[in-house]
């Protein structure tokens, strides 16, 4: 072999080197710069080339993947999208992935290491898992009644399993339907706009996003601090309330709606929502005994996820007196979700146990094998029995003779709240309708479903009657839907 020979062969085994390196800081150091690079459409093109798992509701299938000719193969489809939007979110080529979409991305486009039954072979072909399934709580004919109830009016529904904390229904309306952004383009872009410019926000989530001034539905938390704290010992001994009741520290007068309100014990107050006597009540007892028991029921807690993360409910830790008062009502700051006056039921109804509310009861690999399950959990002891046993009987005389007997269903057991919250400037906003309940199937002891509504464009008289009538039929027609299923009332007791 001559010199020119040898040194070419040398210079191309050095170039050979000099390619082997680049390709390994190219493939290994700098990978992560290139997979994250908003250039590289290699992933989005990987990500998309398979079907997405879905979301089940019951045994239904609410979610679905449709072939395209496009670069990006599989866009989302959803089946009954405005109905389970609350729950499922959107999965969007352009814009992301929400809710449920978005906390189980990774189980549903097959990226989660969950799923992979041979990990070390993936790793080596890089083969991309297969979706998997998401098994919901939700139980599809009290989500249809929530949904139909409501017919279009602004306001959220959510319903649960006291006994598990299993989330039956999360409706949110007005409504849209996710499968407008799935995929990408002008039309995807169009639907984006016009959406978020809706002033009736279709894709705000009112169940677990929004909160409302409960108004007089919290009157059950200060008759828990009342029972809970021994200021109330006999529910039907005349209270000392007067009517109206000055604030104090103040030259407000509290009034009520109706009359016979003046020295009313508190089960005559609950039912008939006697705003001197829980306001009275609430100043007596002081801030902290309220905060206290409200904090039990769920309430200040910013970490709650279901998984999708929910709003907090708010109530103020450090009050005057007469805020006090006026947040024993369930105005001044106090705000809730609907998903949280729905852990109040559930709690009271369950003999004081508030269980962690979930929505995702297992998910599934393509092959149908269960590789993660959730398990129910005890959130708090909200209430003793005692006081749970004291709450039941002031719920249900609302239920039997009070303002909530649109809420009755023949032959079950049933409690509630009506509520009617004031708000906007000087409280000239037209009242927000709430009614939060439970149901006992005849022949049981514990409630199998609690249900809390908010209907924000009531139109009735500025009195907690509203509740009763906006809200309770609403209530009502989720808890039939709910007693009817064959499994109802004989969830087994769940772990702490």
């Amino acid at each position: 072999m001559n010199r020119c020979v040898r040194h070419a062969a040398a210079f191309c085994f050095l170039l050979l080197l000099a390619l082997l390196a680049n390709a390994t800081r190219v493939q290994l150091v700098e990978a992560g710069g290139h997979a994250a690079n908003p250039a590289n459409r290699r992933a989005d093109i990987a990500l998309y080339a398979r079907p997405r798992g879905d979301i089940l509701a019951g045994t239904r299938t609410v979610t679905g993947s449709r072939s395209t000719s496009g670069q990006l193969r599989y866009i989302r489809t959803y089946a009954d999208g405005p109905l389970y939007a609350p729950v499922t979110g959107f999965a969007s080529q352009t814009y992301g992935a929400t809710l449920l979409e978005g906390t189980e991305n990774g189980l549903l486009d097959g990226t989660s290491p969950v799923l992979h039954e041979q990990p070390l072979w993936r790793e080596i072909t890089r083969a991309r898992q297969r979706g998997g399934d998401v098994h919901t709580t939700i139980d599809p004919a009290a989500q249809q009644a929530a949904y139909d109830g409501l017919a279009g009016r602004r306001g959220a529904v959510a319903a649960l399993d006291p006994a598990t904390g299993r989330i039956l229904a999360l409706v949110s309306s007005p409504s849209y339907d996710p499968g407008l952004l799935s995929g990408a383009g002008p039309s995807v872009t169009a639907a984006w706009k016009r959406l978020n410019a809706d002033p009736e926000q279709p894709m705000l989530d009112r169940a677990i996003r929004q909160t409302y001034p409960p108004g007089s539905t919290f009157k059950v938390v200060t008759a828990a601090a009342a029972l809970a704290g021994g200021e109330v010992t006999d529910l039907r001994a005349p209270t000392d309330s007067p009517d109206p009741y000055r604030l104090p520290g103040t030259n407000v007068a509290l009034t009520n709606e109706g009359p016979g309100c003046r020295d009313a014990s508190v089960y005559d107050a609950f039912r008939y929502s006697c705003n001197t006597v829980f306001a009275k009540l609430g100043a007596d007892l002081g801030a902290q005994d309220v905060v206290a028991q409200a904090e039990l029921f769920g309430f200040n807690d910013n970490e709650l996820r279901v998984p999708p993360s929910v709003a907090k409910s708010n109530v103020d830790t450090t009050m005057s007196p007469d805020q006090v008062a006026l947040s024993s009502i369930g105005q001044y700051d106090t705000t809730a979700t609907p998903l949280q006056m729905a852990m109040v039921a559930a709690a009271v109804g369950d003999g004081g146990r508030l269980m962690a509310p979930y929505l995702v009861d297992r998910v599934t690999n393509h092959a149908g094998t269960t590789v993660s399950e959730t398990r129910p959990h005890t959130l708090h002891q909200a209430v003793g029995t005692r006081t749970a046993a004291a709450l039941q009987q002031l719920m249900e005389a609302v239920v039997t003779d009070g303002t909530g007997t649109n809420a009755a269903i023949p032959g079950a057991v049933v409690g509630g709240k009506t509520g009617t919250a004031q708000h906007g400037l000087a409280n000239a906003g037209t009242p927000y309708a709430w009614f939060l309940s439970y149901a006992k199937p005849p022949g049981s002891g514990r409630a199998a479903v609690a249900v809390a509504v908010v209907v924000e464009d009531a139109d009735a008289v500025r009195a907690d009657i509203s509740g009763g009538g906006n809200a309770a039929p609403i209530a009502r027609a989720v808890m039939e839907a709910v007693l009817k299923e064959p499994a109802a009332g004989v969830s087994s007791p769940a772990g702490s």
